[in-house]
């Protein structure tokens, strides 16, 4: 058998975390499984469904590197074929017109709400064999006893009785399919194997699966993925954070670490952490998903995050980083080195935003210090320790080559005070702050003319502080 799976949003909103882990999932299944990964596209809700949705999932689909196989399908350009699946149902006597209205639906409702039953539709129109008309819908029929039974690859095996189902609707008075029947047949016309979707779907799947039987349909193992949380215990949404994919790939995470951590939200391979995509393709296996659900940690994220950002190339980043100046109406010097200042952060950087905002200093002129950094450390013992690295500094024709760290040590021997007595001064004279990368790094990054141009600043702010007090 040749493994077929996809992947089915509705073009609503963004491709959010729990709908990424779903693709991801079925694409891993399909690769490990040398089949076939669809993406379907289930606009029938034309109120919801929009172009810029459609958009946005084809571009998380691309950052995360979910490639799918052989054409988009799009629901609104199969309703000729629900039309025709609808009248095969309805010739076989398994469909039926309907026409009870929304109040007397209601009425029902409530009613057995009241008494303590399961709402569903009475069957009224069952046996009436009512004629098509403009305000009729086609309810499926469903069984009246007996069970479903299917066996789920998380779940294990689920038994419904068919007594708790209702004959649901399959098309609206203006024709239009519904949800529940057009899953159906897409999954059948496109040969799905293995249907892996999230836990909110378990309760249309004996519907389906009735729908299934009555076409002679072939049935699809599934699978059902458990929900996703926050790390307050509360379904993951909005308030939890980012939500959307795309909305991690501006605030500067990688793909392959978004793709890593989704991985691990419910499913695990001995203890190990980092997988390679191909290493998810080789160990991915339904059976190692956990039933219980997985709660989301950005902590956890930013960690993986930067063991990538810690491994990856150096020009990419530079690139990634460049783009993020960029973004923020920053412009780049053209004599600074992307590559160094990435070197310098990578290591200490969970996001590339994170590594913006800390190389920032190396883009702008210092227009203020921190005020309690200059307090405790541009007093009158600051003066000496800046005149000598000026001078030292100047005395230095190849600033490419110099060894900078040694001519901060030989200031520190020559005045004959403890290293932090220049090198404080020193940090704060090239960030405004007092913590950072080694100042020697920076100096080198920052060349000779502006390193002396900040030094020659921060002299001038201590001698004025002196000055005024």
């Amino acid at each position: 058998m040749t493994v077929v799976t996809r992947f089915a949003p509705s073009p609503t909103g963004y491709l959010h975390v729990g709908g990424a882990r779903t693709a991801l999932f079925s694409y891993l299944f399909a690769r490990a499984n040398k089949g076939k990964f669809i993406l379907r596209i289930e606009d029938t809700d034309r109120e919801r469904s929009t172009q810029e949705s459609v958009d946005a999932i084809f571009q998380g689909m691309e950052w995360l590197g979910l490639e799918h196989d052989g054409e988009v399908y799009f629901q609104t350009e199969r309703f000729d074929r629900y039309k025709e699946k609808v009248q095969q149902l309805l010739d076989e006597d398994k469909a039926y017109y309907c026409t009870c209205s929304k109040e007397r639906l209601d009425e029902i409702r409530e009613k057995q709400m009241q008494n303590g039953e399961k709402p569903r539709y009475d069957g009224k129109c069952r046996h009436l064999n009512l004629p098509n008309s403009d305000d009729a819908v086609v309810r499926f029929k469903n069984p009246t006893d007996g069970d479903v039974v299917f066996d789920d690859y998380v779940r294990g095996v689920i038994t419904t009785s068919n007594k708790e189902l209702d004959d649901l609707i399959i098309a609206r008075p203006d024709g239009t399919p519904t949800y529940n029947f057009t899953v159906v047949i897409d999954d059948v016309d496109m040969q799905i194997s293995h249907v892996i979707r999230g836990d909110d779907h378990i309760n249309n799947t004996p519907r389906q699966i009735n729908i299934y039987h009555a076409l002679g349909a072939e049935l699809p193992r599934f699978a059902h993925l458990p929900m996703i949380l926050g790390d307050d215990g509360a379904r993951l949404s909005k308030r939890h954070g980012a939500v959307s994919v795309m909305e991690y790939a501006k605030n500067g995470y990688l793909p392959e670490a978004v793709l890593n951590y989704l991985v691990r939200l419910g499913w695990s391979y001995e203890d190990k952490e980092l997988f390679t995509k191909d290493e998810m393709i080789e160990l991915f296996d339904l059976k190692k998903v956990n039933r219980a659900p997985s709660s989301f940690n950005t902590s956890k994220l930013d960690w993986i995050n930067q063991q990538y950002i810690q491994n990856a190339d150096t020009s990419r980043l530079a690139e990634l980083l460049k783009n993020r100046y960029n973004d923020s109406g920053i412009q780049v010097p053209q004599n600074l080195n992307l590559n160094q200042v990435v070197e310098m952060f990578k290591a200490r950087s969970t996001t590339i935003n994170a590594m913006a905002d800390s190389s920032l200093f190396l883009l702008q002129d210092i227009t203020e210090y921190d005020e309690n950094t200059v307090k405790k450390v541009f007093k009158e013992s600051a003066i000496e320790p800046l005149q000598t690295l000026i001078t030292k500094c100047n005395e230095i024709d190849d600033w490419s080559n110099a060894d900078l760290h040694g001519l901060i040590e030989e200031t520190v021997n020559d005045l004959q005070v403890g290293f932090g007595k220049v090198g404080q001064p020193l940090r704060v004279a090239l960030t405004g702050q007092s913590s950072g990368p080694a100042n020697d790094e920076i100096m080198k990054i920052l060349g000779k003319e502006e390193t002396l141009k900040r030094i020659q600043q921060a002299l001038s702010v201590v001698k004025e502080n002196i000055t005024n007090q």
